[in-house]
């Protein structure tokens, strides 16, 4: 008890603080309310419950809790989940609901502190599950003391007590609370490992789960630093969604592995759960890899790829087809325009002269289309737009979307920017179309 004393001292939360507490009438949750409670009597606390309309004792237990807490003067706000999604009771459907209840109660007595009563035997299953299913160095934490969510923080002051004393405390001090009997069922996970595999522990070190609170705040010390070096590199790799491969390669294979975990989780945020380990290691390999443009599947259905010098979350853009007839002028879905001109500037890609006698007009601007080959100025033969596209490393995403002019028989004959065809005529200067390709400033 003293360290949970010494850790509530820490906080340095003031009179006029509003202290929210997550509460379920189980033992954890009411020794916590009733610690909380004495200690800052000037406070004013918010009992938060939620009836996840799951047992067939939670009516009577919503009841004695509220009747405790109008005895005790403390604020009782309450929520019940009416139904589930599938029409069926889910623990992570019910934590979400059961989050966005407490986002609405801090914002509510704008309070900036939620407590919640995980204690040491909790640390411990989360710490030992994580390591049998792989996680992280974050993951492997734990259940951390202090957390950020939506501008408050989560505390969680009882990491250092273990579930019997906890219980103890409240027998000993006649603290009303009530038992999950679920809680000693074989078919949940947590259960398994709470019954059988730390209770082996227990037998060598009653106060096994300290050992683990000490682990689990040594990793919390190295991950905070190595995220501190990580956010430099990440500002330097990342810009606008996209990874530079060029640059990413140049850093650390560690701090190559946490800045790719730090990229999912700008994308997955609270869904990160459904990324593990092999998930960053087949995004390393893409970096390091040989093949300039390659995809991956993630979970939820995304989809990551590598274009180049770029690895970014394929947002499946659709680009419309489009076709204009080029008579003088004609401006392009991606603000570049295609323009008849008097006289010829330059002989860059950017510009193309034909003889009106060896085309079919009128001349169209069209985005390509799958199997299209242009028969390449110089070369002596043809080559597919798209082993063009490669060559010329233009992003896939943008392939799609990029202008090819043609004749009214479909023939190509120009990429621009890119390629010219043998149509063209602008060395021998003898021509009679010029055209000139730029993009218009908006």
């Amino acid at each position: 008890m003293n360290e949970v004393e010494i850790f509530l001292n820490s906080l340095n939360i003031k009179k006029s603080d509003v202290l929210v507490v997550a509460v379920s009438f189980g033992p954890d949750s009411m020794f916590l309310l009733n610690l909380l409670k004495n200690k800052y009597r000037s406070n004013k606390i918010i009992c938060a419950h939620v009836h996840h309309n799951h047992r067939k004792q939670s009516d009577e237990e919503a009841k004695l809790l509220k009747e405790y807490c109008v005895k005790n003067k403390i604020i009782f706000e309450f929520m019940k989940i009416k139904k589930y999604d599938n029409g069926n009771f889910s623990e992570e459907e019910a934590r979400k609901k059961r989050y966005e209840f407490f986002d609405t109660l801090l914002s509510k007595y704008n309070s900036k502190y939620l407590f919640t009563a995980h204690h040491g035997d909790d640390l411990s299953e989360t710490i030992l599950m994580r390591i049998v299913r792989g996680a992280n160095v974050n993951g492997y934490v734990g259940i951390r003391k202090e957390s950020i969510r939506s501008g408050y923080k989560i505390i969680r002051p009882l990491l250092y007590l273990s579930k019997s004393q906890i219980i103890n405390y409240c027998n000993k001090n006649k603290i009303p609370y009530a038992l999950d009997l679920t809680n000693e069922s074989s078919l949940y996970t947590r259960n398994r490992y709470r019954n059988n595999i730390l209770k082996s522990l227990k037998k060598e070190n009653k106060n096994v789960h300290k050992k683990f609170l000490q682990f689990s705040q040594e990793l919390e010390e190295y991950d905070d630093y190595i995220n501190k070096v990580v956010n430099e590199h990440y500002l330097k790799v990342v810009d606008n969604g996209v990874i530079n491969v060029e640059k990413i390669k140049k850093l650390d294979n560690l701090i190559k592995k946490k800045v790719i975990e730090r990229y999912l989780l700008e994308e997955y945020k609270e869904d990160i759960k459904n990324v593990n380990h092999n998930h960053i290691l087949k995004i390393l390999n893409m970096i390091n890899g040989d093949k300039p443009n390659c995809k991956l599947s993630m979970p939820l259905k995304k989809c990551i790829k590598r274009s180049y010098n770029k690895i970014y979350f394929d947002k499946k853009v659709m680009y419309n087809s489009y076709c204009y007839q080029l008579d003088d002028y004609v401006k392009l879905p991606n603000n570049f325009v295609i323009k008849k001109i008097d006289n010829l500037p330059d002989t860059s890609n950017y510009t193309t002269c034909f003889k009106n006698d060896e085309i079919k007009l009128p001349l169209y601007v069209r985005n390509k289309k799958d199997g299209d080959k242009m028969s390449v100025l110089n070369m002596g033969g043809s080559k597919k737009i798209k082993d063009i596209f490669i060559d010329e490393k233009i992003d896939v995403s943008k392939r799609n979307e990029y202008p090819v002019l043609v004749d009214s028989r479909d023939v190509v004959l120009w990429i621009p920017g890119l390629k010219k065809s043998k149509y063209d005529k602008s060395k021998d200067r003898n021509y009679d179309i010029i055209l000139k390709c730029y993009k218009e400033e908006i």
